[in-house]
């Protein structure tokens, strides 16, 4: 395993405190493993072979076959969720799709390693971890068809709505985890964002007030190397996890197509903040394998074979190796789950065109709450647009 985490060199601190080891002189660059890769947090390889880990293997000791196998579910699960929602948008059933493909392990991992009680602040790609909050999938699709804002009670879950602002999640995440340390309470928070909401004043305000107020969150940033066409060098000199040592708290860089890792690194963070030693930046090191959304073209600006490289670390690939290496799963188990995926694919199919179409005019009504001229006039040539649909099917 490799280790390039400011985790190990940061002492334990009691709540309240907000010291950091200094770091002064030090380079700011990653190192690189023998094989030219950054080094991260592993503790499985591409090739399906466990690593040990003497920090972080005792986060996933105790997991059995069972719970192994169910890993390896939830990620085959919402790849296929996920791959129907960009079919449905293809077929004009959505207006828009964020795919997760190939982020499954950094999402399924950090998932399964919250409590209940753990709250989440998700952007509006993490349906793996709406999956492993009990959000059924069908309630993800109504804010992208335009029926609702959000299908879900985020109380129910404690998993809140899809926050499509860039960033901004981060400083919600930040004031309800101050909030659970005044009441009190052993739980913690998590917020999702990526490489390109890390650029975001946002964040680097809720940086600066989970530091100072000791607050219990972790921040997971999904670093898929593009921000839609914008690479990672063009979002920071230093890597990101290294950004956490000037506020004050720990980072860690994790192999994001490791759904082990990225398990017990998560554990590791929300362990961290339980025990009031305030917020950890967990950089899950991965790769966006489609489009940022169904209105993006990644063919223009990243090459056939960067995707190629990344495939290799597939990360339900990698895990089936394991399972399979292991004899924990055999193909009985692979052809069972492949046909609950099918039949997932299907509900979710039927669930999406039984929902109402949008209104389309529903966007102007609550822009103002008296209404407004220039409202009225932007309606008005919304509709004359709209209308010149029919005639022009009435033409033909």
């Amino acid at each position: 395993m490799t280790v390039e985490s400011t985790a190990a060199r940061t002492p334990r601190r009691s709540a309240g405190t907000t010291g950091a080891k200094s770091t002064a002189g030090k380079r700011s660059t990653a190192k690189k493993s023998p094989s030219g890769e950054p080094e991260l947090v592993q503790l499985l390889t591409p090739e399906g072979k466990r690593v040990k880990s003497a920090e972080y293997d005792r986060f996933v000791a105790a997991i059995t076959p069972d719970e192994l196998r169910g890993l390896y579910r939830d990620m085959v699960l919402t790849r296929r969720f996920d791959a129907e929602a960009t079919s449905l948008q293809r077929q004009g059933e959505l207006g828009l799709w964020a795919s997760l493909l190939g982020q499954e392990a950094a999402q399924i991992g950090s998932g399964r390693a919250l409590r209940d009680d753990d709250y989440v602040f998700p952007t509006y790609r993490e349906h793996g971890v709406a999956w492993c909050r009990g959000v059924d999938p069908s309630n993800l699709l109504g804010m992208f068809r335009g029926v609702n804002n959000g299908g879900w009670d985020p109380n129910s879950n404690n998993f809140h709505l899809y926050t499509i602002v860039i960033g901004s999640q981060t400083l919600h995440a930040t004031g309800y985890a101050m909030g659970v340390a005044k009441d009190g309470a052993d739980s913690a928070v998590i917020a999702y964002f990526g490489d390109g909401a890390s650029s975001q004043g946002d964040v680097a305000e809720s940086f600066t007030f989970s530091a100072v107020y000791n607050a219990p969150v972790v921040f997971f940033c999904q670093n898929n190397q593009w921000a839609i066409s914008e690479p990672t060098e063009k979002q920071t000199r230093v890597p990101l996890y290294q950004r956490a040592q000037g506020y004050g708290f720990p980072g860690v860089r994790v192999d994001g197509n490791d759904v082990l890792a990225c398990l017990a690194v998560t554990k590791w963070a929300l362990e961290r903040a339980r025990g009031g030693e305030g917020p950890t930046l967990v950089e899950a090191y991965t790769y966006r394998m489609g489009a940022h959304t169904t209105s993006d073209d990644p063919t223009r600006y990243r090459h056939d074979d960067e995707r190629a490289a990344w495939e290799a670390k597939d990360p339900i690939l990698r895990l089936r190796r394991f399972l399979e290496a292991s004899n924990h799963a055999d193909e009985g188990f692979f052809a069972e789950l492949e046909a609950e995926s099918e039949a997932l694919g299907r509900r979710v199919r039927e669930a999406v065109r039984a929902m109402p179409d949008p209104d389309h005019f529903a966007l102007f009504e609550h822009a103002y709450a008296d209404g407004h001229a220039l409202v009225d006039e932007e309606r008005a040539q919304f509709a004359a647009y709209q209308a010149s649909f029919a005639e022009a099917e009435g033409d033909n």
